[in-house]
């Protein structure tokens, strides 16, 4: 059997790590945001290469479009978007709290790797949510520019920026089934960006590696 061995993670290599993959997510969202237009519904992709498409889409929620306004009908638009945003920025500091904490547990396990992946993911996405709406102006029909003052939307009210999609199959229902015979079906249809990989790969180890990560031997 093998058996897999890591060294402790020092607070610079993780700052390190968490760093670079926050670059590489922000660089793929800029570089979108400064060079295309929003991609509309029924448009072609940026790239399609059919089981890979590059679009630009903006999300105003959460994972998967949900948006707290939906769930709970009584909230506005605005009110909900801004309690999102404050959940992340409370969440985002319990996460660092806790990563902090295994680093200076010097800890051997994958624990803290995989809450430097989610941490980046997160901080990732907060930064559009915080600050994109200031920092760009609309890019629905047009292409964005830096805003000069006149930002597409106010602090804390950005969206976040979502690029890749893998439509790996698609079919149509048989007309017997009730509800959704005859209907289109894509799988895998989200649109996701690199933050949300890299949360994705974290949560990924914390679940596959679990009984290495919460009782090491």
């Amino acid at each position: 059997m093998i058996k897999l061995s890591f060294r402790p993670l020092n607070a610079f290599t993780a700052f390190l790590l968490v760093l670079v993959l926050l670059v590489i997510d922000q660089w793929i969202k800029i570089s979108i945001k400064l060079n295309y237009s929003l991609t509309l519904y029924g448009q072609d992709a940026i790239l399609d290469w059919g089981f890979f498409k590059l679009l630009f889409v903006e999300n105003k929620g959460m994972a998967m479009g949900t948006r707290l306004d939906t769930i709970f009908p009584f909230l506005s638009e605005r009110t909900a978007k801004l309690l999102l945003t404050g959940f992340r920025l409370v969440a985002i500091c319990g996460l660092g709290y806790w990563l902090w904490g295994t680093l200076r547990q010097r800890t051997k396990t994958l624990l803290p790797i995989a809450l430097c992946l989610i941490f980046a993911g997160a901080l990732g996405n907060i930064l559009d949510s915080v600050f994109y709406g200031v920092l760009f102006t609309n890019s629905y029909g047009q292409i964005a520019t830096w805003a000069s003052g006149n930002g597409y939307a106010p602090i804390f009210f950005g969206h976040v920026v979502d690029m890749f999609q893998f439509p790996l199959v698609e079919w149509t229902w048989p007309q017997w089934l009730p509800g959704i015979g005859g209907e289109r079906y894509l799988f895998f249809e989200y649109i996701f960006n690199a933050a949300d990989t890299w949360i994705s790969i974290g949560v990924g180890l914390l679940l596959f590696f679990n009984k290495k990560i919460f009782n090491p031997t």
